[in-house]
């Protein structure tokens, strides 16, 4: 599986590497107020891709953050029960997940 994994990377890398190879033509991005930048294609595309990418992530950061917090108070130790009250009942355990391997 791991050979799989480890060619399936090469093939991603080696795409990559030529689409590089062949996108160095220089290209200019027209900005506002006649600002302009020059620089070869693969750089404008990956930079926007960077610009997209990080910009999905910031997007996400409240949502993980939320869910985070939740699971933190889930696994957190209950409460101490007051006297004369009923005792509290533990929250259900999680899941067990199996390892991810290759990753």
């Amino acid at each position: 599986m791991r050979i799989l994994v480890w060619l399936a990377r090469a093939f991603v890398f080696f795409t990559l590497f030529a689409f590089a190879l062949n996108n160095q033509q220089p290209v200019t991005v027209h900005w506002f107020f006649g600002v302009d930048w020059s620089a070869p294609m693969v750089i404008v595309v990956l930079t926007a891709f960077g610009v997209g990418s990080a910009t999905g992530v910031l997007a996400m950061l409240p949502s993980w953050w939320r869910h985070r917090r939740e699971a933190y108070r889930r696994l957190a130790p209950p409460a101490r029960p007051v006297a004369g009250s009923q005792p509290a009942t533990a929250p259900a355990p999680l899941p067990e997940h199996p390892p991810r391997d290759g990753l």
